[in-house]
């Protein structure tokens, strides 16, 4: 049986979605119910925190990004035996990108094809009966977009409460509850985002506190009746990234944690076997892989520790000389001559690739991307073409003297130019990839 679903969006980023979502995947929880989450858009960093709450997998969502057929095949298999499923937005409901109608990556993309209920969460400080505007304003946009109700965020007193709630109430949207400011619910960030769940001692004493929260602040029970039954999709098989090889060799530790749930589960169910090795800890990859991926991460955090893995750069340099390496952002740093971190120290890294980056002239990079892939590489096989997503602030500090390995467009199709390296079996890109792109 498929599960009842509903989604948590809001106006716009920094509104207080993920600690409302994880607030109420943790109190549904208590209630020995199966829950599960999602995250709309590419973010790596929230569904670690989804997994904490519910106990289950976490996956990414991502309608520019994600074939309509990968999205269904990953809803069905999420909620399939769950009672409630949950999806956390990204940005506001509607930000996304221009391009064809359902394909923009706006969480409102997933709402009006999944007809799932919106949760709109308010940050209501500044201003009392003006949310009365936004929520009309939101509840109007797009008539595929039902708004079940709203949570307001950040409420300075129970005035400011009444205030805001009678003049939402005389719009006929429910309020399922008012949180009191509170700076102590906030989760520490860094560049990339939230600290990552794997780097809190006190997780599970944070999610406790948030799931007291909303027990004591919202209507639960209002918010589950409000939920949707998931009718609407049929099992379906998407094109996802094809294991690149029989036994991958897959770098995981604090400083390689960017790898995508949905691509990974895909690699196990083709018949691959992912094998764990830690770079930080000096382990190079299994001899008796096939393939070698590190993923994304936090290298410039820990670059002194990779300089000094020498076991690590010895065994990868081994390892590539018969077999294919990849590297995806941080891991395509990792690949390169050096790393210079914050303060500006360089770090010698594994000179598999001849560009070396720097964490000390920061620069966003930030956006969608589709790659055609210029050669054979573990993403796949020349000419085919990958969608995926670009995010990081490290530069290139020395132009790549290698080969690229993808010609890239924007989501708006226009020419970002060549990108990524290849020399002999090892490739990398700051491009981090999502899914095949659907064939014509």
């Amino acid at each position: 049986m498929m599960a009842r679903g509903f989604i948590v969006a809001a106006p716009r980023s920094g509104s207080g979605k993920t600690i409302v979502t994880l607030g109420i995947l943790a109190a549904l929880k208590r209630r020995g119910l199966t829950i599960r989450a999602a995250k709309s858009g590419p973010d790596y960093i929230d569904p670690a925190f989804h997994a904490a709450a519910t106990g289950a997998g976490s996956f990414n969502l991502d309608s520019w990004a994600m074939p309509p057929s990968l999205l269904d095949a990953l809803v069905v298999d999420t909620a399939c035996g769950a009672d409630i499923f949950v999806i956390e937005g990204a940005m506001g409901l509607f930000d996304g990108v221009s391009g064809s109608p359902g394909r923009s990556g706006a969480v409102a993309d997933l709402a009006a094809r999944l007809r799932l209920p919106v949760l709109l969460v308010l940050d209501v400080s500044g201003q009392s009966q003006s949310a009365a505007a936004v929520v009309r304003g939101f509840a109007l946009h797009d008539s595929a977009i039902r708004i079940c109700g709203v949570v307001l965020n950040r409420v300075g007193s129970e005035r400011h409460r009444r205030l805001v709630t009678e003049a939402i109430a005389r719009l006929g949207v429910a309020v399922y509850g008012a949180i009191p400011r509170d700076d102590a619910l906030a989760l520490p960030e860094r560049h990339l985002g939230l600290v990552q769940a794997s780097e809190h001692a006190d997780l599970t004493a944070r999610l406790d506190c948030l799931a007291d929260k909303m027990e004591r602040y919202l209507d639960l029970d209002g918010v589950l009746a409000a939920a949707t039954r998931l009718d609407c999709l049929v099992p379906a098989n998407g094109p996802a990234l094809p294991p690149p090889g029989q036994r991958i060799a897959l770098a995981v530790d604090a400083a390689f944690t960017f790898a995508y749930a949905h691509v990974l589960d895909h690699w196990r169910r083709a018949g691959a076997e992912i094998i764990p090795f830690s770079p930080l800890a000096d382990q190079p990859p299994p001899e008796n892989c096939d393939v070698c991926w590190l993923p994304g991460g936090y290298p410039e955090l820990s670059a002194g520790h990779l300089a000094a893995a020498r076991r690590f750069r010895d065994g990868l340099s081994g390892f590539a000389a018969t077999r294919p390496v990849h590297g995806e952002c941080g891991g395509y740093m990792v690949l390169g001559e050096g790393i210079k971190d914050a303060e500006g120290v360089r770090h010698a890294m594994t000179g598999l690739l001849a560009h070396a980056t720097s964490f000390a002239k920061r620069r966003l990079h930030l956006g969608y991307r589709e790659a055609r892939l210029l050669a054979e590489s573990p993403i796949g096989p020349a000419g085919s073409v990958v969608r995926g997503h670009e995010f990081h602030y490290a530069t290139l500090v020395s132009a790549p003297k290698d080969e690229p390995l993808v010609d890239l467009v924007d989501a708006r199709g226009d020419a970002l130019g060549m990108a990524g390296s290849r020399r002999g079996r090892v490739t990398g890109t700051f491009f981090h990839a999502i899914a095949q792109a659907e064939t014509m």
